[in-house]
């Protein structure tokens, strides 16, 4: 059995070959070698993470071997094997990381084929790869153009390293804006009651949203013989993606990508993100790790991609996004109304009823095609859920029948 200081040589050692063997795979940039090679790697690193973790626990270095006044050459032998230990773990967890969001980048644009028969990325093999077809999917999530510059050895600033002082720059910037917090947004209210039942006091919390008459809503829940006081506000908190693995490799991504408008990109591709998919899309997706499920504060990446459009105003992005998880949750258990629209367009019937977009204007912002949306605005208004989610339906009046037999055909379909 290997040493814990063996294994963490052996595990530097591979992911510095792995570093050397995928810059050259990229080179021709063939998707069913990439993705092979990918899946090979992730399965051996895995492996070894199971059992290096196993071995260093989740403990960092302690701060007293780190003291610079303790000259004694044991303790000082013993932090730095400790920290090599640690280091190694968090490269390992890092490369990771980065080949888990480049197959699932490669999951959500491409499909595989074998002649006319459909392959996952678990069915390929060494001995099929090379009769394996990749075909883009029409709709893109993320950016493919990304893919070579993940940090597949985990040696995030070691790469960094080597580019302009341009690459620096806008990785710390891309890497603020991932890590900045959502600006707190009270979202409701947790209360006590106090209230008599059967003869007898009894006290309840809960809680109500914000904009609630809270004196109307406990009366009909308890009658008139009650009191009540706040006990705090619910807030919104936290930052967008809740893993430091994620937010390193895209923004070292990004920044080679386009030093200029790395950040840009990446708030568009996340935006799109959000509207492309449905929150169940996204629970398993995994193409941003540890990302949120649903939006519900700012961030101010999201305004990067409408910084230059006349009468921005900050907020503008999250706040699109905000309104979007909202109607998610409000087409639950009606999406049976419009199941023939794909989530993708209805994500984009949804940012045109929200905004002041025109259809051109938002097929293009979502990367989708102008005549399928608006066939989908079309079958939107027809279930009649437009009214439901909308409180101005002014954008969907040149889409409704004209004939008078239409307009009595769709009132009889609506009930």
């Amino acid at each position: 059995m290997t040493t814990t200081e063996e294994l963490v040589a052996q595990v530097n050692k591979i992911l510095d070959d792995i570093g050397i063997d995928m810059d050259g795979l990229f080179e021709t940039f063939d998707i069913p070698s990439i993705s092979f090679r990918l899946k090979e790697n992730l399965s051996l690193l895995q492996e070894l993470e199971d059992d290096l973790s196993r071995r260093v626990g989740e403990t960092t270095p302690s701060a007293g071997f780190s003291d610079k006044k303790n000259k004694d050459p044991h303790i000082q032998w013993i932090y730095k094997k400790k920290r090599n230990r640690v280091l190694a773990l968090e490269r390992l967890r890092s490369a990771i990381t980065a080949h888990k969001m480049a197959l699932a980048l490669i999951s959500a644009n491409y499909t595989f084929l074998m002649g006319k028969k459909l392959v996952s990325l678990r069915e390929l093999t060494r001995e099929n790869v090379e009769r394996i077809k990749a075909v883009p999917n029409p709709i893109q999530l993320g950016r493919v153009e990304v893919l070579p510059h993940l940090a597949y050895s985990g040696d995030v600033l070691r790469l960094l390293a080597r580019e302009s002082v341009d690459v620096r720059e806008s990785f710390k910037f891309i890497k603020g804006k991932l890590r900045e917090k959502g600006t707190v947004r009270n979202r409701g209210i947790r209360i006590e009651v106090e209230y008599w039942e059967n003869n007898r006091l009894k006290k309840a919390r809960l809680d109500l949203p914000t904009d609630a008459d809270i004196e109307a809503e406990l009366r009909q829940r308890y009658g008139r013989r009650f009191r009540w006081r706040v006990l705090s506000f619910v807030k919104t908190r936290g930052v967008l993606i809740n893993n430091h693995y994620t937010v390193d490799n895209l923004a070292l991504a990004y920044s080679i990508l386009d030093p200029e408008n790395g950040a840009r990109k990446l708030g568009l591709d996340l935006f799109r993100y959000y509207f492309l998919t449905s929150e169940n899309e996204r629970e398993g997706l995994g193409l941003y790790p540890d990302i949120r499920l649903c939006i519900d504060c700012h961030y101010s990446i999201f305004d990067l991609p409408f910084a230059d459009e006349k009468g921005f105003r900050t907020g503008h992005g999250s706040m699109l996004l905000i309104r979007k998880c909202e109607m998610e949750k409000a087409l639950v258990g009606r999406r049976k109304d419009i199941a023939n629209v794909p989530n993708h367009l209805l994500g984009g019937v949804l940012l045109y009823g929200m905004s002041e977009y025109s259809e051109d204007k938002v097929a293009e912002l979502l990367g989708i095609q102008a005549d399928e949306l608006v066939e989908a605005v079309k079958k939107f208004v027809i279930s009649g859920l437009h009214r439901r989610l909308f409180a101005d339906t002014k954008k969907f009046e040149k889409f409704m029948p004209k004939s008078d037999k239409a307009k009595q055909f769709l009132a009889l379909l609506q009930g």
